[in-house]
């Protein structure tokens, strides 16, 4: 780990000590590794250094992949985490509260072409 990712992983995240929720660190997901991973929210967070200002379209197609597999990545640069981590704590707090609030919602499953041929049979015959 670096100084920013060392800084945020035992101060705030390590021991359940971000509202009791679990982080693993350097977790593998797809062909990519995030920083630290939350599965309970599948939730990654990523801390950026100055390298990531010359790969933003990779951040991006990276960010996207993970987010077609249901996971959210929240972004915090090197400088936030390392001069303002009470701020970065009180976001983070934030987000996975909006998380939560996210996951609660049922998902989306669309009607398979049986399910809507017999609802039509039923309401015609009905």
């Amino acid at each position: 780990m670096n100084a920013p990712e060392a800084n945020l992983w035992y101060k705030i995240l390590r021991n359940r000590e971000l509202l009791n929720y679990k982080f693993l660190r350097q977790k593998p997901i797809l062909n990519f590794i995030l920083d630290f991973y939350c599965s309970r929210l599948l939730l990654g967070i990523e801390i950026d250094g100055e390298s990531h200002n010359e790969q933003m379209s990779y951040d991006k197609q990276r960010s996207e992949s993970i987010n077609r597999i249901g996971i959210k990545i929240i972004r915090y640069s090197n400088n936030d985490v390392m001069s303002n981590l009470e701020g970065v704590y009180e976001d983070l707090i934030k987000q996975i509260k909006i998380r939560e609030k996210e996951l609660k919602q049922p998902p989306f499953v669309p009607p398979s072409q049986g399910d809507l041929i017999r609802k039509h049979k039923r309401r015609n015959n009905g």
